[in-house]
């Protein structure tokens, strides 16, 4: 005699596989999990987020949007391997481009609030060699206003990339590439976007803890939020279960897989690896601060500046778009969107496995615009390719 309880369990088992088969099939979400918004929602995220799929030629999307109160949606759609026709599905790990910038910076505030560096020292007290070092200060690189300019868009770098992919970079092999061209403007005179910045901020990580900056963000960023399926990278490698990259970041622009590319030439500035659910309790541990910055050091890190874009600020490694803190990321093969909304306490977290990117728009912006747009009306992310500098090379395509 079968128990009532085991039956139940049976029965919520069944009921649990058809659910998940049910978003595997056709052209639509790829897996449905713990959908709880209200259906007339759902069915407008599906529709909006397919839509921009097709229309993009997006290979796979995994989106994650949480807002207490009001519902929770995780989809994924599309494939993680175009060879094999794989579905697109949570719990793949995802090289995350730029997102880095918000840790390393993390861990530099941490050093402010243990007292072992000040925003407002110089970059010179802690690396030689770098252009007006005297006047550019932590805060300066933090918060994209150095005027130094951006490695990646050295020809010399993206031809050496372009032709081995595999290379590893030295820290000091970027700074190079960027030393050798003179400022773009004097030292906190405006803003731009510059990977140099994130390079150093680095290696001043490393002079003062003496450990290397993965170890340190392990340690005193990764950990303390649990965040285990992060990490930083020291070679070509990505753990298993991942999703297959896919990039036109070659000499003649034809799309090739990108998964094992060797990441150190972006380093401290966009490295790391990291999933679905680590980036949902990372987005709004950035945008609060809790519990790993003091209150006055996260002011500080929220004090935005005028991009120069309307309605987006950048402050100290964080961007704030129409209201959404937090940052994209994007490296041959993947882009990334980790934000966090204060005023509707909701946190998007979009993973996509191309950066080929649409008609100039980063696959990233195209989704989370989609996304928010049904939600969050009254504020749409749109985050312009043009407020960054690339964090890859720029190709014959683009």
């Amino acid at each position: 005699m079968i128990r009532l309880s085991t039956l139940r369990t049976i029965l919520a088992t069944l009921a649990a596989l058809l659910l998940v088969a049910s978003g595997a099939a056709g052209a639509a979400p790829a897996q449905t999990a713990r959908q709880k918004f209200d259906p007339a929602t759902v069915e407008r995220l599906d529709t909006a987020i397919t839509d921009t799929v097709k229309r993009a030629g997006i290979p796979g999307v995994i989106v994650g949007l949480w807002m207490p109160g009001r519902g929770t949606y995780v989809r994924t759609f599309g494939v993680s391997d175009e060879t094999t026709g794989t579905p697109m599905k949570t719990g793949l790990h995802m090289r995350i481009g730029s997102v880095t910038k918000t840790f390393t910076v993390t861990g530099l505030l941490q050093l402010v609030d243990r007292g072992k560096v000040g925003l407002d020292d110089p970059i010179a007290e802690y690396v030689d060699g770098v252009p007006e070092g005297d006047r550019i200060t932590l805060r300066r690189l933090a918060g994209m206003r150095s005027g130094l300019f951006n490695y990646s868009d050295d020809p010399g770098f993206q031809t050496s990339l372009e032709s081995d992919p595999q290379r590893t970079f030295t820290p000091r092999e970027l700074l190079g590439y960027a030393f050798a061209h003179p400022l773009n403007f004097p030292p906190g005179t405006r803003f731009q976007y510059s990977n140099t910045n994130l390079i150093l901020l680095g290696l001043v990580i490393e002079k003062v803890t003496g450990q290397p900056v993965g170890a340190y963000l392990e340690q005193h960023v990764y950990e303390p939020l649990g965040l285990a399926r992060t990490s930083f990278p020291t070679s070509n490698a990505i753990p298993d279960p991942h999703a297959q990259g896919y990039t036109n970041a070659t000499p003649t622009g034809a799309t090739a897989v990108a998964t094992h590319w060797n990441p150190s030439w972006a380093w401290s500035a966009g490295a790391m690896i990291s999933d679905l659910e680590d980036l949902r309790t990372w987005a709004p541990a950035l945008a609060s601060g809790k519990p790993l910055l003091t209150p006055e050091t996260q002011r500080q890190r929220l004090a935005f500046a005028p991009t120069g874009f309307a309605d987006i600020g950048y402050g100290l490694g964080i961007f704030r778009d129409h209201g959404w803190v937090g940052h994209n990321g994007e490296l041959p093969g993947y882009e990334t969107l980790a934000v966090h909304l204060p005023s509707e306490d909701a946190t998007l977290v979009v993973l996509i496995n191309s950066d080929v990117d649409y008609r100039g728009d980063a696959y990233s912006t195209l989704i989370g615009k989609a996304v928010t747009e049904v939600v969050t009306p009254g504020n749409v992310f749109t985050l312009p390719a043009a407020a960054q500098s690339p964090s890859e090379p720029p190709t014959p395509s683009r």
